[in-house]
């Protein structure tokens, strides 16, 4: 069937084989070649592929049920698996609901502080301030809150117009502060926001806790997270943390936020969360947002699939695996080897401009100058470019445009959290190549090899 008509479409025309099976880390085309999965699909297969103890328990609930319609039944993998992420989430985050995805989960987590907005007669409260760039979803929702210009531009003018500050890219700026003072101005240009558009309008601010594809593993200095959180609550705005990426340990804590100490108001959670066994994500949020809602007449809101068992059962089973198999803290421990191995990088290609991240959510971008961190040329194509070749030698990684969608190249380096030190110096190694192969085409300088 491999020559066979397609009648898929998807965002492109770009050809891809047929996938046959996957095993850990590697995944195997119907041909026998195998690949490296260093961005674990986009960011989601945290605990590997196969993991036939996670599998086990979905073929168990499957013999029992695969689906109860939550205003029908209440099921044991759902109530489970609430119990299991309150448990491991910071304190104060006690209350959950399930969706199917992380587009879900962040128009939920914004319909909630709306709701709660209303039960409080806070009516004039409806401006949701997210972050350029930044990426929350492509439903029309999230895509409002989205700062990316080739997916949002398009359905611009059938949108709201939610307002943005900008992401906290310190490490573009060339003043003379320091990251601390720096990550103070950033936070401080919320609360001018909030000042110029009227407290009373603004509802809620949305903030990725360690950048996903729009800024590439963007890390903010320590100062902003903290002054972040006091202006919330000076102003009374709910505090929502999309953690669709960060969450499930990919940072090396389950939550990103608590390598701050901050607990948000509400945390939207998918992708790890679920681990690709099936579509599963959730929102967590403050009992105190939620009773109120639920006092004045219930949640007005919800999904089809919203707790369905098979995919809880899938959930549990993977944030087990995650427990029993430390995978919290092997992200934590294998981030360290490969942001070593990322930042040597630097030493051998001079158009490697910058490497952040925190734990297994890594990235490094692509300048023409280091001093002045401009861009390669757009007509390069570089993120684009890179991609393919590392995917031709077996390795797949994960890029986006960084200045908003227009400009700049960067690259994410996010294997599932069960990776070993030599599997990333095996990853590293094909990497390196595809680099290689990259700067010959394009007549970019390469330095001597480590």
């Amino acid at each position: 069937m491999t020559n066979a008509p397609s009648y898929l479409f998807y965002q492109s025309r770009n050809p891809r084989p047929f996938l046959d099976y996957g095993e850990g880390i590697y995944l195997f085309d119907e041909t026998g070649k195998r690949y490296i999965d260093g961005s674990s699909g986009a960011m989601v297969s945290s605990i590997g592929h196969s993991n036939p103890r996670v599998l086990a328990r979905m073929k168990a609930q499957m013999d029992k049920a695969t689906f109860g319609y939550r205003l029908h039944f209440r099921t044991h993998p759902s109530e489970d698996l609430a119990a299991k992420t309150v448990a491991m989430t910071p304190e104060g985050l006690d209350r959950v609901f399930f969706v199917s995805g992380g587009s879900e989960a962040v128009e939920s987590a914004v319909k909630l502080a709306r709701q709660y907005a209303l039960t409080q007669g806070q009516g004039t409260r409806h401006r949701v301030i997210s972050r350029f760039p930044s990426y929350h979803g492509c439903t029309f929702g999230a895509l409002d809150l989205t700062g990316y210009d080739p997916l949002r531009d398009p359905f611009a003018p059938m949108l709201e117009g939610m307002p943005k500050v900008p992401a906290p890219a310190t490490y573009l700026d060339r003043d003379t502060l320091s990251e601390e003072a720096r990550g103070l101005k950033y936070a401080e240009m919320l609360r001018d926001r909030i000042v110029e558009l009227g407290p009373d309008t603004v509802l809620a601010f949305l903030m990725e806790p360690v950048g996903g594809a729009s800024t590439g593993a963007l890390v903010a200095p320590d100062s902003y997270y903290g002054r972040v959180r006091e202006i919330c609550d000076e102003f009374g705005v709910i505090l929502i943390y999309d953690e669709v990426m960060t969450g499930a340990g990919r940072t090396g804590k389950f939550l990103a936020a608590e390598h701050w100490g901050i607990t948000p108001d509400i945390v939207a959670m998918s992708k790890g969360f679920g681990a690709g066994y099936a579509p599963l994500g959730a929102i967590i949020a403050r009992s105190t947002l939620v009773e109120p809602v639920l006092d004045a007449g219930g949640f007005a809101h919800g999904f089809t699939y919203a707790g369905n068992p098979l995919a809880c059962s899938a959930g549990l089973a993977v944030l087990e695996e995650m427990e029993q198999q430390g995978l919290v803290e092997n992200a934590a421990r294998m981030g360290r080897v490969l942001m070593g191995e990322l930042r040597a990088l630097m030493d051998r290609y001079p158009f490697i401009g910058d490497v952040r991240g925190k734990g297994l959510l890594t990235a490094f971008e692509f300048v023409a100058d280091r001093q002045t961190m401009e861009p390669l040329p757009p007509r390069l194509d570089a993120h684009a470019r890179l991609v393919e070749l590392a995917y031709e030698r077996g390795l797949i990684i994960y890029s986006r445009r960084t200045r908003g969608g227009t400009a700049g190249d960067h690259f994410l380096i996010a294997p599932p959290l069960i990776i070993t030190a030599p599997q990333i110096a095996e990853m590293m190694a094909i990497l390196r190549e595809a680099l290689d192969a990259f700067a010959a085409e394009v007549g970019l300088p390469v330095g001597e090899a480590a």
